[in-house]
Order: C-alpha cells, then sequence, then structure tokens
C-alpha cells in the first residue's frame, strides 16, 4: 500500500516562510487531486490547497496569495510554498491523493506547523 509521508513543519515567526512535503513510497498512477488540508486544535480538518487535473489550482481563501501547491511526479512529491505566515496558520498540515473513481484515498501523518513570535 501506498505510503505518504510529510515533512517541513516546525516552528516560524510571523511572516516568516516554510515549505511542507509529501513524499509517496512510490509512483501512484491515476492521480486525481492532490491537496493539502490544515487541522487546528479543537477545529474541523479543512482544504488549504489543492491541484486537479489540467494543472488546476484552488485555494482557501485565507491562504491565496501566500501559499502555493505543487508537484512533481517524477520525484512522487507534492509542495507546499507558505509564505507570510500568520498566527492563524498554526495546525497540522496533511497531504491527501485521491483517484476520481475511488480506488484510492491516501493521507500522511502529518507535519506540525506553529507561528508565533
Amino acid at each position: 500500500q501506498v505510503q505518504l509521508v510529510e515533512s517541513g513543519g516546525g516552528l516560524v515567526q510571523p511572516g516568516g516562510s516554510l515549505r511542507l512535503s509529501c513524499a509517496a513510497s512510490e509512483t501512484i498512477f491515476d492521480i486525481y487531486t492532490m491537496s493539502w488540508f490544515r487541522q487546528a486544535p479543537g477545529k474541523q480538518r479543512e482544504l488549504v490547497a489543492i491541484m486537479g487535473t489540467r494543472g488546476r489550482t484552488n485555494y482557501a481563501d485565507s491562504v491565496k496569495g501566500r501559499f502555493t501547491i505543487s508537484g512533481d511526479n517524477a520525484k512522487n512529491t507534492v509542495h507546499l510554498q507558505m509564505n507570510s505566515l500568520k498566527p492563524e496558520d498554526t495546525a497540522v498540515y496533511y497531504c491527501n491523493v485521491r483517484d476520481f473513481a475511488g480506488k484510492y484515498d491516501y493521507w500522511g501523518q502529518g507535519t506540525q506547523v506553529a507561528v508565533s513570535s
């Protein structure tokens, strides 16, 4: 079974930057969407960035202009570049990869991002 492992999280001051990475244990075929979610303490998990077919991307309003999702299929990786970080960005960030037909829906274990002075 495919495994996803997130990395790149940590503690950063407001206004700082982090780049999260999600590495798959093997090549994943027929990907429909690659996404990043986050879950803050006491809150529901929310979608923050998604990349779909034809290179389409979409972002939560709260992160537009600050976050960028990208992927490198050759390296089996998904990235999330996070700039101008705010305290409200503090959360555990999860990557997700799924197909269209429901054959698979892969999740990573998450990586902690803390934005604090």
